[in-house]
């Protein structure tokens, strides 16, 4: 007879997740290394109670806010590159529907998280309860179905019973690296309390590989007779690169080969800034390296990429004659894209056979062309030394000088955060990676807010390293909540706030596409009802301060970098605060090295947008379709 044990949904579940492993390359660890949670009345006594009752066996951390939560297990699952991550738990109605924004962005950056929200009633006998949303034409449906879109495997476990398939499908989607992202077990609240005999196989510990699949023996031939045919070749490394831990082959087949390697923000680190075949970001954000490079590729080898707009420069960078693509992608589905070639394989296994194909009779690219790229790169690092450069130090720094101060302070140990607003765009093209995972930029969702749960998510996964959390003051005004949970937990992030006087970037897009930087500042209003009276007498530092966090204000470059110096070496969550020299624009950056396609008013009578629609028209009249 199967022996069993008798526990509820809950505490089944909490047992269940505390002996799950993943393994790859011989190395494993634990898949569900801690939970996040926020108790309400739909996961107190379930979930709640069932962590208590095994908190020797699974790690708890108090949240402020559900979605900061998600942000927070997602920084930790990229920093263990995909095979770790943690459980969220939230009540029923809006912490529920506070996940979706995690959700979405874990998703689509293809990041593993498990959602566990509360749910209503499975047997209705009290119906409605507090929070639900009642749907007159569908008696099954609560709010946590906002969660279905943006999650990898849904599941709403109605039955005991029924936590046995849908716990094993979700630890399968979790460990797929084709098909990872959020994932959503609904637990209706009086099911998480239910009691039932368990089989005591299903408590036995499991180890999921993590597959690194080889490429198909006809795709690679082809593969290798499409860059043997290019002349002017150029790989463009995304973020496959880094989920992989491709790096090493990556530079192994740039060396061999002489290729140069373009980067997305979330592939950038993939070579270090100063190996030779490094060319630096691609797209709307790019380098004018990178970005004369695609302009003239006849083959572009994208490797762990999804070739978003900003990559593409919405599909209006890559025009040269007869230009092909060569996608290296785990996922079938991105591999075909622009009409490319695909190569379905793990991104480290398909560059290792790239790699020894090609040298089979050897292959490189022609001196000339290398030469060529090297000199433009070497061009383009003295225009990030100008940005960098501040001739004057008693006064307020712009905003590539606040990088500059930081570019001159960290090594390969630092980790850099980002997501939102002009540091995306300043960053991608001036920031020198010198690690792996160093550059820490979510990009698939740019989502406001990621930047200070994400570093704690990181710190708790990598507490060797330096974790900085790089926000501007709108992004700040979003969530600075989990700072508080920084302080409770003595978590020693650093977060970098830059006082800019309201959404920068939106404002210079907002001016370029005709929108006359409506709504962008955070100012008073003036006479005419504009946002344009004098800047709000808002004090983010006092904030921090009040919320615990060590706060180092900073009035000159002087000042940023000594306090910049002092936090590095605090051993206590701290922030500097510095309010940059120009206000009312982005950065001071080089501008965009190619466009990206924001539509503009067809119809309009204001100048601006007039002028901006007959831009805007000439732009895309060059857009390509890749077929």
């Amino acid at each position: 007879m199967t022996s069993t044990t008798r526990l509820t949904v809950a505490q089944a579940l909490v047992r269940f997740l505390s002996v799950q492993y993943t393994e790859r390359d011989g190395v494993r660890q634990r898949l569900i290394g801690a939970t996040w949670g926020i108790f309400g009345h739909g996961n107190v006594a379930g979930i709640g109670q069932a962590l208590v009752e095994y908190a020797d066996e699974m790690p708890y951390h108090q949240g402020r806010n559900e979605q900061s939560m998600v942000h927070a297990a997602v920084g930790y699952a990229r920093q263990c590159d995909r095979l770790s991550t943690h459980a969220v738990t939230t009540s029923i109605g809006p912490g529920a529907t506070n996940l979706v924004t995690g959700a979405a962005l874990a998703t689509i950056n293809h990041l593993p998280v498990l959602l566990l929200p509360g749910d209503t009633f499975a047997t209705r006998v009290a119906d409605p309860v507090l929070q639900q949303l009642e749907v007159p034409y569908a008696g099954d449906v609560s709010v946590n179905d906002c969660l279905r879109p943006v999650s990898r495997y849904f599941d709403r476990v109605t039955r005991p019973e029924a936590l046995i398939p849908a716990a094993l499908q979700a630890m399968r989607v979790l460990t797929d690296p084709v098909e990872t992202g959020a994932v959503t077990l609904a637990l209706p609240q009086d099911v998480q309390a239910e009691a039932y005999d368990w089989p005591d196989e299903f408590f036995a510990e499991r180890t999921w590989a993590v597959r690194r699949p080889g490429a198909d023996p006809t795709e690679l031939a082809e593969a290798v007779q499409a860059i043997r045919n290019a002349a002017k070749p150029l790989l463009i490394a995304g973020g496959g690169v880094h989920h992989s831990r491709a790096e090493e082959a990556l530079a192994e087949f740039a060396a061999a080969t002489g290729i140069p390697v373009a980067s997305t923000q979330a592939g950038k680190g993939s070579l270090r800034h100063d190996h030779p075949q490094d060319v630096g970001a691609v797209g709307h954000t790019g380098t004018a390296t990178a970005n004369e490079l695609a302009r003239q590729a006849d083959l572009v080898i994208g490797v762990g990429t999804r070739y978003s707009d900003f990559t593409t420069a919405s599909g209006t960078l890559f025009t040269g004659e007869g230009v092909r693509f060569l996608n290296l992608n785990i996922a079938p589905y991105d591999g075909h894209k622009l009409g490319g070639l695909p190569l379905v394989a793990d991104a480290r296994s398909g560059l290792q056979e790239l790699t020894r194909s090609l040298g089979t009779h050897g292959h490189r690219v022609a001196d000339l062309y290398v030469s060529e790229y090297l000199l433009d790169k070497e061009r383009w690092e003295q225009r990030v030394d100008a940005c960098y450069e501040a001739d004057e130090i008693d006064v307020r720094p712009t905003q590539p000088q606040v990088l500059g101060a930081l570019d001159a302070l960290v090594d390969e140990s630092d980790v850099i955060i980002n997501a939102a607003g002009s540091l995306p765009g300043d960053l991608h093209k001036l920031w020198r990676a010198r690690s792996r995972d160093q550059y820490h930029l979510e990009y698939g969702y740019s989502c406001m807010g990621y930047e200070i749960p994400a570093a704690i998510g990181v710190k708790l996964a990598a507490p060797e390293r330096n974790v900085w959390a790089l926000v501007g003051d709108g992004t700040y005004l979003m969530m600075p909540t989990e700072i508080v949970t920084a302080v409770q937990e003595g978590i020693a992030i650093k977060v970098l706030l830059l006082q800019n006087h309201g959404y920068a970037s939106i404002g210079g897009l907002s001016e370029s596409v005709g929108g006359e930087r409506f709504g962008t500042a955070y100012r008073y209003r003036s006479d005419d009802g504009t946002y344009t009276g004098a800047p709000l007498p808002v004090d983010l530092a006092a904030n921090a301060a009040s919320l615990g966090m060590r706060v180092l204000r900073a009035k000159t470059v002087r000042d940023l970098r000594a306090a910049l110096a002092e936090a590095r070496a605090a051993d206590t969550p701290t922030c500097v605060y510095v309010e940059t020299e120009t206000a009312d624009t982005v950065s001071g950056a080089p501008p965009a090295q190619a466009w990206w396609d924001v539509p503009v008013a067809e119809t309009a009578t204001r100048p601006s947008a007039v002028k901006a629609r007959e831009l805007y028209e000439r732009h895309v009249s060059t857009r390509r379709r890749h077929l």
